[in-house]
């Protein structure tokens, strides 16, 4: 089997206050790109829409620009910039740090139900 696809042109888009994801459909794979305008904050733009306190969506990713700083349920904290993998699992909160967009890759497979209403 071989699959490729651009997330140029991506299966579907879903915006929401601040930001917008990009989607692809793939076989074993849900691969997505996330933009976070500057002020944008999980808690502030995707609560309502997910119907949770915190973001409960298991991410693995790659920050390709801006920065995001995730506070964990558990009040651990951490700051990723460019070039930085992450691993982060459910229940964070998560803000853009800084007047730069955030991009993110997302490619842990939560993506598919991530920014949809709960």
């Amino acid at each position: 089997m071989l699959e490729i696809k651009s997330i140029d042109k991506p299966d579907e888009r879903r915006d929401f206050p601040k930001g917008h994801l990009e989607v692809l459909q793939m076989t074993g794979l849900v691969f997505a790109r996330a933009t976070f305008e500057p002020g944008w904050r999980w808690t502030e733009s995707l609560r309502d829409i997910a119907g949770t306190e915190l973001c409960e969506v298991h991410h693995n990713g790659y920050i390709v620009q801006g920065r995001l700083r995730v506070r964990m349920r558990d009040g651990g904290e951490q700051e990723g910039g460019p070039g930085d993998a992450f691993v982060v699992t459910p229940g964070h909160d998560a803000w853009v740090v800084g007047d730069e967009a955030c991009v993110v890759f997302d490619f842990a497979g939560g993506m598919d139900e991530y920014a949809k209403a709960g």
